[in-house]
């Protein structure tokens, strides 16, 4: 028969020792845990965009270059409850600016619109979009250079797909218009807001912005494609 272990004193001492470490476990599984589970609630970036806004409202979704310049141009249309700069397209989960700026996570920078449903309509937003773009440049945007620079709409329903879709077939059968259009018509998918540093930031750091605005020869390059119809309706 194995005779039983005889409790110590030395035991007994040892017990509160243990604690803290047991402590730690604890503490790093309930950790552990949360974070799955976080993780798991997250939208993978593939994942198709969920509007989270209210019955009167809108979201529609473009990449246009430069967010700063695009949150202007949306900021300034009668209707527009908000706008935020973020990331969308790619195949990285919670990207950082520096992510997509290294071209290695097929995000582009791009420009959620909330929009009052009664005060603007989809085509209007798609009008001032192309308008606010070069349509013709596949490799970026005025002097941002990359794919995630590249102009591109983001339908989030199949309304918009289809005004989205008609607008560029109406731009590609008028000759006044630049050509080729190679801006594309994609799905919605998951959104990522940039750091809080972007937002408003042709508001927040104006003399940088126009100046980067100006050195990137950004609406000499509009007024050359569009002519007077640069900057869109409310321009």
């Amino acid at each position: 028969m194995v005779p039983r272990r005889k409790l110590t004193n030395a035991m007994f001492t040892e017990l509160p020792m243990r604690r803290p470490l047991f402590a730690v476990l604890l503490l790093a599984a309930v950790f552990f845990m949360s974070a799955s589970v976080g993780a798991a609630e997250r939208p993978a970036p593939d994942a198709p965009f969920e509007p989270d806004v209210g019955a009167d409202e809108g979201v529609a979704i473009f990449a246009g270059g430069c967010f700063w310049c695009m949150e202007q141009a949306f900021d300034e249309v009668d209707g527009v409850v908000s706008t935020t700069s973020g990331y969308t397209g790619g195949h990285l989960a919670d990207p950082s600016y520096r992510d997509v700026t290294a071209e290695t996570s097929g995000h582009a920078e791009a420009l959620k619109v909330v929009y009052k449903t009664d005060e603007v309509d989809y085509d209007h937003l798609l009008d001032t979009f192309w308008h606010n773009i070069d349509p013709t440049d596949a490799g970026g945007q005025f002097c941002d250079r990359g794919d995630s620079y590249r102009s591109e709409i983001f339908y989030v329903n199949d309304a918009q797909k289809q005004a989205a879709e008609a607008s560029k077939t109406a731009l590609q059968n008028d000759p006044d218009a630049p050509s080729p259009i190679v801006t594309k018509i994609v799905a919605a998918k998951t959104f990522y807001p940039a750091e809080d540093y972007h937002q408003n930031y042709y508001q927040k750091n104006s003399l940088r912005y126009k100046f980067y605005k100006n050195s990137c020869r950004r609406t000499a390059t509009l007024e050359k494609r569009w002519g007077e119809k640069a900057g869109g309706p409310d321009s």
